[in-house]
């Protein structure tokens, strides 16, 4: 039976197509999660700007990239909400409010954003704008717009979430007990590696491999994956810690064959192609079905737009009932 008591919210940025980092690290969660919440995903595309702000095509046409990969893994808009985040003016308007509640040296002390300035030293300089420093206030306003209270999260994004309950503190302390602090949901593979093996799989770090991708790319991937590099013939003793096709055998094979396949590797009694060889087809197989369901969609996109519109259009209604809460506890209603 769904939990009605609690609001699920999570989102993304649309700065490209979702990748197997994405599927593992939150989406299957979501697919679970929405039997048992009310849900709510947003289409962050505000927040996306803030660090593609001369880019906005890019925005644009990647709100829609993402809407069909949310949908081909199994996001059922008969049981959650997804929002396009510019189209609720509610959340501009709370996230004004908020910024008087939080103060600069704060934001700058953020983990969560200290770490992604110094990412985005090459854009920013030494001169990071307002819009992404502010960028927990906003998420703060995404929030209690649609009044989740719990947002699945990985650690590395608890700050902002510990941020947004300290804001609603503030804002309860001076106005009212309005606002339910929100609870984070630590996600169990919040941050799966890149084919690298850098310690997270991007976008921009071209070290992906996308829902969408076709066969032959999710080949060519994956026979370019980082492996132990010290094992150079057939026959040498390899070490599958090191090694990224038996870090992906662990996400997409079944836990036997994974075993044996460590084991093997080890004893230098499996070669690097054959492992390859073997994940291609596994990783093939598990993404079959959920590009034919993007298939299906890409090929009725009016369907896509339809159920994008009806969700911004309800978690606007909410997020209007909740400004107006908000509005005559700081006492903005003045005609009411």
């Amino acid at each position: 039976m769904m939990n009605l008591n609690k609001r699920i919210l999570t989102g993304d940025r649309p700065t490209g197509r979702l990748h197997i980092g994405h599927y593992f690290g939150s989406l299957q969660n979501r697919v679970k999660l929405q039997d048992e919440y009310e849900s709510f995903i947003e289409i962050a595309d505000v927040q996306a700007l803030t660090d593609n702000f001369n880019n906005p095509e890019k925005v644009r046409k990647n709100v829609r990239q993402v809407m069909l990969d949310y949908l081909s893994v199994g996001i059922d808009p008969n049981k959650t909400t997804i929002f396009i985040q510019s189209m609720i003016p509610e959340i501009a308007e709370l996230t004004v409010f908020y910024s008087n509640l939080v103060t600069i040296a704060r934001l700058q002390r953020n983990p969560t954003v200290k770490t992604e300035i110094a990412q985005k030293k090459e854009l920013f300089g030494d001169s990071v704008t307002y819009g992404f420093l502010g960028y927990p206030v906003s998420q703060a306003a995404d929030i209690t717009s649609v009044k989740g209270t719990l947002i699945p999260v990985g650690e590395d994004q608890l700050p902002l979430i510990e941020q947004c309950r300290e804001i609603v503190r503030k804002f309860n302390s001076i106005y009212g007990e309005v606002l339910v602090e929100p609870e984070a949901i630590l996600s169990k593979n919040a941050r799966i590696k890149g084919l690298d093996g850098n310690e997270k799989m991007g976008k921009s770090l071209g070290n992906a491999i996308y829902l969408s991708d076709t066969d032959e790319e999710i080949q060519k991937k994956v026979m370019s994956a980082v492996t132990d590099p010290n094992r150079i013939k057939k026959d040498d003793y390899g070490n599958p810690n090191v090694c990224m096709v038996a870090y992906y055998h662990n996400l997409f094979s079944k836990a036997e064959d994974t075993k044996s396949i460590c084991e093997e590797c080890k004893l230098g009694k499996r070669g690097c192609v054959a492992c390859k060889k073997e994940l291609i087809q596994n990783i093939i197989k598990e993404l079959t079905p959920i590009r034919e369901r993007r298939k299906y969609y890409e090929e009725h996109m009016e369907l896509v737009d339809k159920i994008l519109l009806e969700g911004t259009k309800k978690a606007r209604k909410v997020a209007m009932e909740t400004t107006k809460e908000i509005k005559k506890a700081m006492k903005l209603n003045y005609f009411d």
